[in-house]
């Protein structure tokens, strides 16, 4: 094997699993792994195991027993051809299962992972994380292919757009969940070359604020949307997921209250009522409110901060306290997000959800309350508050005189204006500028840049501590002491790996999905935001890909049929875009001055007449897109359609055979001769026969019945048809 094979090969290792052992007696520690041992090995799976860091193991995994896992898969796409995903079923002989349908990598691995993970009543070893008797299982992942990743970032690198290859690609590699998240982003980013140049447009000839703008807006954010409906099932036919999400397994933590009899099947079931359920989802109306009191209040305490520190007070240091707020809210907000983020984690888990993707599916909804308040609350005080009622607010600010009381003078610096207070027309657009560039590109940061830092940082720390003990005359590393040569660079990535945090795809997709609400809700303040995040997007895309490769543990291959809840998300943000783009043209009509903090001229009849209208063209534009696109075929679509027109006619044929659709025999073979008549004549005496023998013996064959046919049209023509004959 050449030296660079050798660097990135995994072995033909599957999976890791970490054993650590720090805080677990010696004995319990050894009796807790032999029972890991074998509960791999009766699933089927080969075992090695080498040294970790830090009181650790690492247990390396791979198939051992191809028939038992032959037998798994057929099982899966059995299961899968049960609950309709597949159209047809899978050959009986398991062999045959995989040679009929190659298997991916992501479904090997998700396989794999099944066995280790499923419990044993289900045919796995039933060994979850951290919990239970697994408490010292610290992690279960499989390793990078570090070849494959390199030629993919270096591909992306130099490509402008994916094509459906590509998103092909991470499917067979990460599973279908990851490659609808990049599927969402591309078609996002293809999707924005409209906006961004309709954008571009608008600002240079038609303004801030413009009513063409909201309008194209507007009815390219139904159309999104709408395409991607169309989209998810295309690619869900196109990747063989279509209907996955109804093959649901129950959590380990769901508790039922009875059993009963299904009525269908005659098996014994758990149930929780539903009724129960819901008096418990009841509880996200309270949740909802404590959110938006204790996010929206202290949001709006430090929107008020500001507007005294930047607009009020005149006194020294007001170049440096202005950033007091921003300090108090990078701060603040994620602590208390944090906090409500574990509440709605433990209300969701009250809810006792029975599977995994209503659990998942609920749970983001809650989050994406606080994603809400967090993101647009900012944008929406200033909009629908700052603007039309500043000069009634403003007075009423000199409660904050507190922040800047150490550093004022005199307390006319400190004073708010009783009259005659001017608000800055332009606060709200470089409001919608920083969230839309600034905290775009800060969040680039973040994401990207501070872990690779905090990563490199951290094994330049390593290398100096190992030499440091190097030095005193000790061994450099107690982890390596005994790793083999040709298995010490494998080894030092696999630790490595192993130290990486696990990526989580939802927090991707609530990045794209809180980037579009700013697009739909406030862009026509400031029509170049379309520009920035098609920018952002291209970069993003490759980013993450990075982010996947080399920040990150590989994930676990998963199936979805679309983005899961973050469509309805969509929607919602659309609907609401109708309603504030419209209130935004109609408060700044007037040159897109606003109403300059007093709310004399604004027509509250008018306004409210402007929002009924703009919603209610929403909702009909809405349904003229769904009905066009439900007209338009598709590759899709036209694959399911010919998969089952294949299925009902292999089962035809199997069921009167292979010549059901030929043209029918001929029968004009047998002669009418003397013999023949005279057998009839017999036949006809032997039996009782009536008018309907008589009727159905005169034609003996289709043969005879077109000829018949034939000679009564030849005789009842018209003359005129005869001789143009």
């Amino acid at each position: 094997m050449a030296p660079h094979s050798v660097v990135h090969s995994n072995f033909d290792v599957d999976y890791v699993i970490t054993y650590r052992f720090a805080d677990t007696s010696n004995v319990e520690a050894r009796d807790g792994f032999t029972t890991l041992m074998q509960a791999l090995a009766r699933v089927g799976l080969a075992t090695e195991v080498r040294n970790g860091d830090n009181c650790s193991l690492l247990v390396f995994v791979k198939v051992g027993s191809e028939k038992r896992f032959a037998q798994e898969v057929y099982r899966s796409r059995v299961k899968d051809w049960l609950h309709g995903v597949r159209a047809a079923e899978p050959a009986r002989e398991t062999q045959n299962t995989l040679e009929g349908q190659s298997l991916t990598e992501a479904e090997k691995f998700r396989i794999i992972h099944h066995l280790i993970t499923s419990p044993r009543e289900e045919g796995g070893a039933g060994i979850i994380p951290k919990e239970g008797q697994w408490k010292n299982v610290e992690s279960v992942f499989p390793l990078h292919d570090h070849t494959f990743n390199k030629e993919w970032i270096k591909k992306w690198s130099t490509m402008t757009f994916l094509k459906v290859e590509d998103l092909d690609e991470i499917r067979d590699r990460f599973g279908e969940k990851i490659a609808y998240y990049f599927a969402f982003t591309q078609s996002y980013f293809s999707f924005l070359i409209f906006p961004a140049a309709f954008g571009f447009a608008a600002w240079v000839i038609l303004g801030y604020f413009s009513p063409v703008y909201a309008v194209v807006n507007g009815l390219w954010c139904v159309t999104f949307v709408e395409y991607w409906k169309r989209q998810e099932i295309d690619l869900g036919v196109r990747w063989g997921v279509k209907g996955v999400a109804a093959i649901q397994e129950k959590r380990r933590e769901f508790k039922h209250e009875k059993e009963v009899k299904d009525p269908v099947t005659g098996e014994t079931v758990q149930i929780f009522p539903a009724t129960k359920r819901l008096g418990r989802q009841l509880l996200q109306i309270p949740f909802a409110l404590l959110a938006a009191l204790a996010l929206g209040t202290l949001i709006a305490t430090c929107f008020g901060i500001e507007i005294f520190l930047s607009e009020v007070y005149n006194g020294p240091g007001q170049s440096l306290l202005v950033f007091l707020p921003t300090g108090l809210l990078t701060t603040l907000v994620p602590t208390l997000t944090t906090m409500l983020t574990s509440i709605a984690t433990r209300l969701n888990d009250y809810e006792n959800w029975e599977t995994s993707e209503n659990y998942e599916s609920a749970l983001t909804q809650k989050i994406f309350v606080l994603n809400f308040i967090t993101s647009y609350l900012p944008i929406f005080l200033t909009a629908f508050v700052y603007v039309p009622f500043g000069s009634l607010v403003v007075p009423y600010l000199d409660v904050f005189n507190l922040t800047a009381r150490p550093f004022a003078k005199d307390e006319k610096q400190l004073r708010t204006p009783q009259s005659g207070f001017v608000i800055n027309p332009s606060r709200l657009r470089k409001q919608v500028i920083y969230f839309t560039v600034t905290a775009q590109i800060v969040n680039f940061a973040l994401e990207t840049i501070v872990p690779y830092l905090k990563r490199r940082g951290f094994s330049k720390y390593q290398e100096m501590k190992s030499e440091r003990a190097a030095k005193k005359g000790g061994a450099s590393s107690g982890v390596t002491i005994d790793d083999l040569p040709e298995e010490a660079e494998f080894l030092k990535r696999v630790r490595k790996e192993a130290e990486l945090d696990v990526y989580d795809v939802a927090t991707d997709l609530r990045e794209m999905v809180v980037q579009f609400g700013y697009l739909s809700l406030f862009s026509v303040v400031w029509p170049l935001t379309p520009v920035s995040f098609i920018v952002n997007n291209w970069v993003e895309l490759r980013s993450d890909a990075v982010k996947i490769c080399v920040e990150m543990q590989r994930p676990t291959p998963l199936r979805a049929d679309s983005i899961g809840p973050w469509l309805d998300s969509l929607e919602f943000l659309a609907w609401l875009g109708s309603i504030t783009t419209a209130a935004l043209a109609y408060l700044f009509s007037n040159d897109g001055l606003g109403p300059d903090g007093t709310p004399a001229s604004i027509k509250g009849w008018a306004l409210l007449l402007t929002i009924f209208f703009s919603e209610h063209v929403y909702f009909l534009v809405r349904w003229g897109i769904r009905l066009a696109v439900s007209k338009i075929d598709s590759p899709g679509m036209e694959k399911e359609r010919a998969e089952r027109f294949m299925v009902r006619k292999r089962y035809l044929q199997d069921a009167l055979g292979h010549d059901v659709v030929d043209v029918p025999p001929s029968h004009t073979e047998e002669k009418i001769t003397r013999a023949s008549l005279e057998e009839d004549a017999r036949q006809s005496s032997l039996r009782t026969t009536g008018p309907q023998d008589h009727f159905w013996s005169r034609q003996r064959s289709w043969e005879e019945s077109a000829k018949v046919g034939a000679s009564l049209i030849e005789k009842m023509a018209p003359k005129e048809s005869k001789k143009q004959q």
